[in-house]
């Protein structure tokens, strides 16, 4: 059978590209980096999917947001409804209720970017907090990610500025009692209080909240995040990728799949299914429904009013503070119902963003890590981490306290005692039974390293005992098992003086804190166990499918 064997006649379209990449100068350094991409490996794990699941959210809330911009009207001016929605026909409100009305019932597909752009600004709080708390399990935020670290915080404090902005845009009841509640936080800030309302709201309340709102939402923090995503970026491409122990996988050597065009595809791929999720769930889920709430009024309050989830943790440090707490001095009133939640919630956030520099002065390691920790190898760490989920748990949880109480039919105090109960109980808690979960982990990784796991086959030794066949752990297990980065604790050393300073003790205090109670890894060169002779009678020889006495 005859085979042509002629060279295929390469397209018009390709002959364009080529001549386009090797004649200009744009085309000549995409094509290096599309070369060089091929050649960088990224590994696979599914806590990469949360970064593509925030950069779907961001792209949805880009193009629904500017959507909406073209008929959105950002205004407090009070005018007449008489659109399409006959029940609030002759109801006044401002101009930013009346065009998110005529979004929602009169422009086709008004509704659907709406919501789709609401429920994106939803999860992507959700998605960078899950970030977050990969990282830190992980210990992904130690040298030379640090920055990295600091930058994915900022992006979802970014994130929650702006979707508190976008929330109170409507200018429906519902957002006019958090922004009345906002003012109420506001001025109970003493000294600049006063001052800092009346700078925000542009006057007594409502004053021109919509006009301020409004530049912040749709030029400052877009403008923030993506500075923020491409600074990321950025450094995720300089640096090396990080990745969990595995077979072939060093400080230096990464082990997965080509950037282009293995990862691109799965990248892309999931980019989809989260985009498609979003308008499906738009089309299908009803969210801030406005009409139902009625136009913004100063003298009213949305009853059951609850905020947004991302900023629940706020209302409930807020609810928790005991009735009574302020007193006057300087002829002032200091409010601590306000003054405590705020400090306490910026004391957590600032130790969250501070997190990798205290841990680094701690353990005095400063040095690159590019392999992933398990989280059972740092039971302090994973401790810490758990208590302040806990922690911020019980925060988030007392915003809906007023719900919890009606529908189990409880009381409102009785709630409200178990949550603060729990604020500060409840991490204590948390913190001493996950590291004690995490040592008994590490315990049983000692065992199966030494004595190999379970097999389940029973067989008689010759002297008529009876013993249990162990499996040794492959190499590549015992890989996986054995790769720890357990450091040492601080010494505290006196300096040229012979003087021990207050510093070095504290941090040599809280060093031996961290490492305290640790199990040691197993060196990865332990043989498996020899065999026991019993007087006359020797065991088996050891090794894989070595049996052990019962």
């Amino acid at each position: 059978m005859p085979v042509d064997r002629r060279p295929r006649r390469r397209s018009i379209t390709d002959r364009a590209a080529t001549g386009i990449a090797k004649r200009t100068a744009l085309g000549r350094r995409l094509t290096a980096l599309a070369a060089e991409l091929r050649q960088r490996h990224i590994t696979l794990h599914w806590t990469n999917m949360f970064g593509v699941v925030s950069l779907a959210c961001v792209v949805v809330v880009f193009v629904s947001g500017v959507f909406l911009m073209f008929f959105y009207a950002p205004s407090s001016t009070q005018v007449v409804y008489g659109g399409a929605y006959a029940p609030l026909g002759g109801a006044t409100m401002s101009k930013a209720m009346r065009s998110t009305l005529a979004i929602s019932f009169e422009v086709p597909g008004g509704l659907l970017m709406r919501q789709v752009h609401h429920w994106a600004a939803l999860l992507l709080p959700a998605a960078l907090i899950l970030q977050l708390l990969t990282t830190f399990f992980t210990g992904a935020f130690r040298r030379p990610r640090r920055l990295s670290w600091v930058l994915l915080f900022l992006l979802l404090i970014v994130a929650l500025a702006g979707g508190w902005s976008g929330y109170a845009l409507p200018d429906d009841m519902l957002s006019g009692t958090g922004l009345r509640i906002v003012e109420g936080i506001v001025l109970g800030i003493p000294v600049v209080g006063t001052w800092a309302s009346a700078l925000l709201f542009g006057g007594e309340f409502p004053g021109q909240i919509i006009e301020h709102l409004y530049p912040v939402h749709v030029l400052i923090v877009p403008a923030a995040l993506v500075g923020l995503l491409v600074w990321r970026i950025r450094i995720a491409y300089v640096e090396r990728p990080p990745q969990f122990a595995r077979e072939g996988a060093t400080e230096r050597a990464v082990v997965g799949v080509p950037v282009l065009p293995n990862a691109a595809v799965r990248t892309g791929g999931l980019f989809a299914i989260v985009t498609g999720l979003l308008f499906l769930v738009a089309a299908t889920v009803t969210v801030s429904p406005i009409w139902l709430y009625g136009p913004s009024s100063g003298g009213d309050a949305s009853a059951g009013s609850q905020p947004d989830w991302y900023t629940g943790f706020l209302d409930g440090a807020l609810r928790l503070v005991p009735p009574g707490w302020e007193f006057v001095w300087l002829g002032r009133t200091w409010t601590l119902a306000i003054l405590v939640p705020l400090a306490v919630v910026g004391a957590y956030l600032a130790a969250v963003l501070l997190y990798p520099f205290v841990e680094e002065w701690i353990t005095g390691d400063a040095r690159e890590h590019h392999i992933l920790d398990r989280p059972r190898n740092t039971p302090a760490r994973t401790g810490i981490g758990v208590a302040g989920i806990v922690f911020y748990g019980a925060l988030w949880g007392a915003g809906s306290a007023d719900l919890v109480a009606t529908h189990f039919q409880l009381g409102i105090e009785t709630v409200v005692h178990v949550y603060q109960a729990a604020v500060v109980v409840g991490p204590l808690v948390a913190f001493a039974v996950t590291r004690r979960v995490c040592l008994a982990l590490r315990t049983k990784d000692g065992e199966l390293l030494l004595q190999g796991f379970e097999t389940g086959r029973i067989v008689r030794l010759p002297g008529g005992e009876y013993v249990e066949v162990h499996q040794q752990l492959d190499e590549h297990e015992r890989w996986r098992l054995t790769n720890t980065s357990d450091g040492e604790p601080y010494q505290a050393r006196p300096d040229a003086r012979g003087h021990l300073g207050m510093v070095s003790r504290v941090r040599a205090g809280v060093s031996r804190f961290f490492f305290e109670d640790r199990v040691s890894p197993v060196a990865r060169s332990v043989e498996p166990p020899q065999p026991v002779t019993r007087g006359d009678r020797a065991a088996e020889p050891a090794g894989a499918g070595a049996p052990r006495s019962r």
